[in-house]
C-alpha cells in the first residue's frame, strides 16, 4: 500500500489572522522529513491540521489516496498516523515494559484483560520486548517510568506510539528539553526505525535538523518558503535571510 501523506491547498485561519496558508506538500513512504521555521511560523499548526486536532479553513489531507481531512484524531490512528503528542501522559507507576505492553493491548482490544492474562498476552509480550530493542530501552524495560531520566522518557513515548503500528509518526519537537548529548541519541534511535514508517518531525536544532532529515520544509508566516535536501536548503539565501542566519552556514 502506498502511504505517502500529503496535503493540498491546507489552510487554517481564525478572522483575519492566517496560520498556514496554502500548504501543498507530499511526505514520501519511508522518509524522515523535517518542519522548520521562525517561531510564528505556523509549524504546530501545521501538524495538529494532519492529525485532526484542528478542522483545516480549507484544503485536504490524504493518507495514501484517502481523503482524511474530516476524520477524528482517533479515527487517523487507526489509519496509521500517530503523534507523540496524542499520548497525552505516560504510565509513570507501570515499568517500561509493561507500560508498551499495555499500548499495545490496547491496540488488541485486551486493555482490560492485560494485566490478568499474562499467558495470553506473550505475543504482546514479544513485541513489546522487540520494540523496547529497538529504541534502545531493553536495559531499562523493568525501571518505573517515572524514574527514567527525561531523555529516556521521550523514547517511552515514542515506544507507546510505535506501539499502536503507524504509517506515519508525527514529532513535535522531540528533543525539546534534552541535554544536547542526549538529543543526538534520541534523533539517532529515530533514524534507525523501520522505513515502513515515515517520520516528520518539527524541530528548533538546526544541527539536528541537517544531520537526520532527508528533506525539509521551511515554513514562514504560515506559507512553504522552500522544500528541499538539506543541502538545498543550507545554501538557500532566503532561508539563511528568514531564519538559520548567515553566520550558521558560512
Amino acid at each position: 500500500m502506498n502511504t505517502t501523506l500529503r496535503t493540498v491547498g491546507l489552510s487554517k485561519q481564525w478572522g483575519a489572522f492566517k496560520a498556514n496558508s496554502d500548504i501543498s506538500l507530499t511526505f514520501e513512504p519511508g522518509g524522515r522529513h523535517a518542519i522548520i521555521g521562525p517561531n510564528g511560523a505556523g509549524k504546530t499548526t501545521f501538524i495538529n491540521l494532519l492529525t485532526g486536532a484542528l478542522p483545516p479553513t480549507a484544503g485536504k489531507v490524504y493518507l495514501g489516496d484517502e481523503d482524511i481531512t474530516q476524520l477524528t484524531q482517533n479515527q487517523r490512528v487507526k489509519r496509521g498516523m500517530t503523534r507523540t503528542f496524542q499520548i497525552n501522559t505516560l504510565f509513570n507507576g507501570l515499568t517500561v515494559l509493561e507500560s508498551v505492553i499495555l499500548a499495545i493491548s490496547e491496540r488488541e482490544g485486551l486493555y482490560r484483560e492485560w494485566y490478568k492474562t499474562t499467558e495470553k498476552q506473550s505475543a504482546a509480550i514479544e513485541e513489546a520486548a522487540k520494540l523496547l530493542v529497538t529504541l534502545r530501552l531493553e536495559k531499562d524495560a523493568n525501571v518505573v517510568t517515572r524514574n527514567l531520566p527525561y531523555g529516556k522518557q521521550r523514547l517511552v513515548e515514542i515506544a507507546l506510539a510505535l506501539a499502536t503500528k503507524p504509517r506515519i509518526l508525527l514529532l513535535d519537537e522531540p528533543a525539546a528539553g534534552i541535554p544536547a548529548a542526549d538529543s543526538a541519541e534520541l534523533f539517532e534511535v529515530i533514524a534507525q526505525l523501520p522505513r515502513d514508517v515515515t517520520v516528520v518531525f518539527i524541530e528548533h536544532d538546526m544541527g539536528l535538523v541537517f544531520r537526520f532529515a532527508e528533506r525539509i520544509t521551511v515554513l514562514v508566516g504560515g506559507k512553504v518558503l522552500t522544500e528541499g535536501t538539506p543541502t538545498e536548503i543550507a545554501a538557500d539565501q532566503r532561508v539563511k535571510e528568514v531564519y538559520l542566519g548567515e553566520a550558521e552556514h558560512e
